[in-house]
């Protein structure tokens, strides 16, 4: 295996092309064709997609008919299948073909010397600026057949899959332009059937507002049909008779665009993206429902045929063509980061104030440390409590200190309660781990600098004991702060713990995106501008659990490795269920070089940091050892808490379900396929 090779780790280049159509000439778009296939070639891409009648323009009319055209179509094939001889990708070429009595708008595969099959358009418009009925016939009952082509037999039909023996996934279906815009296109079928990557061959002539109509539909063809859609569309050189071109190209996956080109180029342009292959599968394993639509289809989709070739990628180190989030949670464009923030926020608060309002209106009893969750999680009670017009003063906020509590987090803790106006107290449990140190003996009650697990965990325990006992005497239930990358490492004290609460807004929310969370409610003036001063001073605070004395600061991430790689790792585990080799592969692309890429809107400047492999695969073993073999137990057992991410939740009564006491050996042997550096 070669690690850095796109094709060892699921997935498949595929470039959307566009250019300079000559009507009426298809010699000339032969080359055209061919000129960027080497291109294409060059740069490792796997399938490359032309736009519709590529071969003779789409803006031809009756000139379609003329037996000098059609005969050079069939030339101009033949030069095409040629000259792919020796490149690497599957070529997807739109051609007017004569086929019994008719001609038909096709999408003619090629790759290496061969043509594979023909898929003509099922639905030629005739409404409006379209008139292609006076010329081409509709292909949609067209299944099962074959097409003669220089004197071969080819298969022919809608129903063609072409499947890459040799790249897993890789499983490719046409359809032409109108066909994308009817209620039941061929590409949804011919997803049900197996195809991953649906390409679309278009002729189009824009007209104001039909761009954004087109990525409309590309992206929602993708999403649902959980596939790569790639799309080309016909632009210089087309007829201005009566229209004009704009030649935009697109690729999606999963409703994720992929890339795209600018609109009306003056030369030869493609976009270029490399497709998940594994991410498509993994969602349509998980999603049962597509697969219940296949059943329901069968009729049809089990009709598909499928031919086989053999694509022979390089397995060397490409790149990798497709923008690698830094911090998966976290998006890093300011607009979707604001809404995600937004829904967010809105998610915890609305389902905190359902809960009580369930439960009889209890208060609200809460741990404050001066960190980032519980802070969190205060200012989500805070808007609840707003929401369901009580008083904050329903709100029992506590600072626990013990023997490494810092001045400074304190008092931001204090000052935060104080804005807010909700109940405030601080309970010192410092006297009463004493107590317990003592009677258990721990070298600390006899003034050793012993400052172990228990010692921590004594400390972590009696906070979260007070705070029950409290809720018991003062008629409220304690609201949890952990959030879900500390559940995923299993970073909690178990039991009478930080792992225990009476319900927890914040185990839907990765360590990650809190920091954005406070800042959206700092930006959007959700509190006063005390508070909000407050929350900025908190922001700047590192993560610690300050349970150990003597020590300049206990950073949390010095000893469990840093939170943004966790969650990176997290992500992609909950929601596709990648194996490590390729989350490696990823998080390098993604963390690499600091310098490229875009951060998420108001990430500090000090903490973008960069990570070499080595790193990366010590954290991703870390990271495995804690997740797969030893924290499930504390999930097995978590309170009640919303979902938030659609990256997931680690819930046993939801999007993640497993055995407390398994091993986590097949992702450490997979690791074994990552390079030390």
């Amino acid at each position: 295996m070669n690690f850095w090779s796109i094709y060892e780790h699921g997935f498949a280049r595929v470039a959307s092309c566009t250019g300079h159509t000559v009507i009426a000439d298809p010699r000339a778009n032969a080359e055209a064709v061919l000129r960027q296939a080497r291109r294409c070639a060059g740069d490792g891409v796997a399938v490359a997609v032309f736009p519709e009648l590529g071969l003779t323009g789409y803006s031809i009319e009756d000139l379609l008919l003329q037996d000098a055209v059609l005969d050079q179509v069939e030339e101009a094939i033949a030069t095409v299948v040629a000259g792919s001889a020796d490149l690497l990708p599957v070529l997807v070429v739109g051609a007017p073909l004569r086929h019994r009595n008719r001609i038909y708008n096709c999408a003619v595969f090629v790759h290496r010397g061969r043509i594979l099959g023909v898929a003509p358009k099922s639905y030629p418009p005739n409404y409006r600026e379209f008139y292609e009925r006076r010329q081409i016939a509709s292909g949609d009952d067209e299944r099962g057949g074959t097409i003669r082509i220089g004197g071969e037999r080819l298969p022919f039909g809608v129903d063609l899959l072409f499947e890459a023996e040799d790249v897993p996934g890789l499983v490719l279906h046409a359809e032409i332009c109108e066909d994308m815009w009817v209620p039941v296109p061929p590409s949804a079928e011919a997803a049900l059937a197996g195809a991953t990557v649906l390409v679309n061959l278009s002729g189009s002539p824009i007209t104001v507002g039909r761009a954004e109509d087109r990525k409309l539909l590309c992206r929602s063809a993708s999403q649902r049909c959980l596939a790569a859609y790639v799309y080309a569309a016909a632009g210089l050189g087309e007829s201005s008779t009566d229209l004009s071109w704009d030649g935009q190209t697109m690729i999606y996956e999963n409703g994720a665009l992929l890339a795209e080109t600018d609109r009306f180029p003056l030369d030869d342009q493609y976009a270029v993206a490399d497709v998940d292959l594994d991410l498509l599968r993994q969602e349509r394993a998980r999603m049962g429902s597509f697969d219940d639509n296949r059943r329901t289809h069968a009729a049809r989709t089990g009709d598909f045929r499928t031919v086989p070739f053999r694509l022979d990628p390089p397995k060397t180190d490409l790149g990798l063509r497709r923008r690698v989030e830094r911090f998966p949670f976290v998006p890093a464009d300011a607009e979707r980061l604001a809404l995600d923030c937004y829904e967010a926020y809105n998610i915890q608060v609305a389902a905190l104030q359902q809960r009580l309002a369930a439960i009889g209106g209890p208060k609200v009893v809460i741990g404050v440390s001066g960190g980032l969750d519980s802070t969190h999680a205060l200012i989500v009670a805070a808007r609840a409590m707003d929401r369901a017009g009580r008083p904050r003063t329903d709100i029992l906020a506590f600072t626990l200190p013990g023997f490494a509590t810092g001045e400074h987090t304190k008092g931001n803790a204090h000052r935060l309660m104080n804005s807010l106006g909700v109940t405030a107290a601080e309970l010192d449990i410092t006297p009463t781990a004493r107590l317990m140190l003592k009677e258990m003996d721990h070298p600390f009650a006899a003034d050793e600098p012993v400052y172990d697990i228990t010692f921590e965990n004594v400390q972590a325990g009696l906070r979260t004991d007070y705070l029950f006992r409290l809720a018991n005497q003062r008629g409220g239930i304690v609201l949890g702060t952990g959030d879900l990358s500390e559940l995923a490492l299993g970073w909690c004290t178990y039991g009478v713990g930080d792992q225990m609460s009476h319900y927890n807004v914040n185990s839907g929310v990765p360590k990650t995106l809190i920091q954005h969370l406070i800042r959206w409610v700092i930006s959007s003036e959700q509190f006063d501008a005390e508070t909000g001063k407050t929350l900025a001073a908190i922001l700047d605070t590192e993560i610690s659990p300050e349970l150990v004395p003597g020590e300049e600061l206990q950073s949390t991430e010095s000893k469990i490795g840093p939170y943004a790689l966790h969650d990176f790792t997290l992500y992609q585990v909950l929601r596709h269920g990648f194996r490590p080799s390729k989350i490696a592969f990823l998080a390098w692309h993604a963390w690499h070089d600091r310098e490229a890429g875009a951060w998420p809107p108001g990430f500090p400047e000090a903490d973008r940091k960069a990570y070499d492999l080595a790193e990366i695969r010590h954290w991703l073993e870390y990271f495995c050892r804690r997740f797969f073999a030893f924290a499930q137990f504390k999930r097995s057992a978590m309170p009640n808490g919303p979902k938030v991410s659609a990256g997931g939740s680690l819930s046993p009564r939801g999007d993640w379900r497993a055995p407390s006491d398994s091993s986590a050996k097949a992702w450490l042997h997979d690791l074994d396929r990552v390079p030390e550096a």
